[in-house]
């Protein structure tokens, strides 16, 4: 029989991922301070953004594997003090390349926080509370949205751009100590967290032989490539275009976003009790296609600030049934399962995001975000249709 995991405060959890979050989100308002210190233009310093995520989604073949074998909350304790410790170092990168290599080596290893933490409430938390908390799970990760950028763009502005290395650097590598302290003996010696089960890169075939997995796997696609990576990543850019924000002011419209999702994360348990997993992604689903489409025709910027609030909370009630599905997709290896989810969700997201430059390019964003509210409306309807528990 397996032993039991260790009980670990889902806030201590969430603190975690409001850790990995904020590191992968620090560029952000930092890449024109970076670009004029090493003199080349702001585009040449997107290979920052491109290394980071390369590593964190290629890495995830690994990441399941070997959480299942270790141990879910050891590995994703280490991956944040490595996490840290290399974001630390980036304050002393002299040239462009070496502040590259620093940060793929940080998204190899960030990449291995969010899935096993989602396969540790899975072992943990039953699974008709499961939703509920990996509501509270994700409010690390809406904060780190909202705060990280207006954050990192202070200590940059201010204390230039090393600084906010240094500061989320040190942060991170404490969460990542904290959770380890709190594993106590276990973290070093003794069994793993949870069910060691089938692990190992053949558990990813035994995965893919279940029909429910590989429809789960394809709605993570989807997911990703209609919103992660197809019409939320370009909203900022429809603002600034074609309602002549700034910056600035689009920056903190679309924190909007982050704030429908917060509220979400409140009622989460209540949304689950009063809809069910169907329920929560035919209206959730029906909700982002259909703010998607009154963004597509939006008269001004207060109709979109509105509708960023009803798109972050519909979408975390519909990416939320799939996530808690994700963790039961293969309880004997549920780091595999859920890497498998990431991996999956990350091919979308970046076939997405080419798809939508180029048919933003030919219809503008009206046509990109239409395209996306029809996709969204077929692709809640089909993904309701799967059952209870498709995963």
């Amino acid at each position: 029989m397996s032993p039991p995991a260790p009980q670990v405060s889902i806030w201590l959890v969430a603190l975690a991922g409001f850790a990995s979050g904020s590191g992968m989100r620090i560029m952000d308002p930092l890449m024109p301070l970076v670009a004029a210190d090493f003199g080349v233009t702001v585009s040449g310093v997107a290979i920052l953004i491109a290394a980071f995520m390369l590593t964190y989604g290629g890495g995830q073949v690994a990441v399941g594997p070997l959480g299942d074998r270790l141990g879910k909350l050891r590995v994703a304790a280490v991956a944040l003090m490595l996490f840290g410790t290399f974001t630390v170092l980036a304050e002393f990168a002299t040239s462009l390349t070496q502040l590259t290599l620093l940060r793929a080596a940080g998204g190899l290893v960030a990449g291995a926080v969010i899935p096993l933490l989602l396969a540790h409430i899975g072992d943990t938390v039953p699974y008709n509370e499961r939703q509920a908390v990996i509501g509270q799970f994700l409010i690390g990760n809406v904060m780190a949205q909202m705060l990280t950028g207006p954050i990192s763009g202070i200590l940059g502005q201010h204390f230039g751009w090393q600084t906010s290395f240094l500061v989320f650097g040190c942060f991170t590598a404490s969460v990542g100590l904290l959770l380890a302290a709190r594993l106590g003996p276990q973290m070093w010696r003794g069994t793993p967290d949870g069910a060691r089960g089938q692990s190992g890169l053949m558990a990813y075939a035994r995965l893919l032989r279940n029909p429910n997995a590989r429809r789960l796997l394809l709605a993570a696609y989807l997911d990703g490539a209609l919103l992660f990576g197809g019409a939320f990543p370009f909203i900022a850019s429809f603002l600034i275009e074609d309602f002549s924000l700034s910056a600035g002011e689009a920056g903190l419209i679309v924190a909007g976003f982050g704030l429908g999702a917060l509220a979400y994360t409140q009622i989460a348990r209540r949304m689950v009790r009063r809809f069910g997993e169907r329920g929560l992604l035919l209206w959730g689903g029906l909700g982002l296609a259909a703010g998607l489409a009154l963004t597509a025709v939006a008269p001004g910027w207060g109709v979109v600030l509105a509708l960023q609030l009803l798109l972050g909370f519909c979408f975390y009630s519909f990416h939320g049934v799939l996530q808690a599905r994700a963790t039961e997709a293969m309880p004997e290896a549920r780091g595999t399962a859920v890497s498998a989810f990431a991996m999956a969700l990350f091919m979308g997201q970046t076939s997405g995001s080419l798809v939508f430059a180029g048919v933003i390019a030919a219809t503008g964003y009206a046509g990109a975000f239409g395209i996306a509210a029809a996709g969204m409306a077929v692709f809640a309807v089909w993904v309701r249709g799967q059952g209870p528990r498709a995963a």
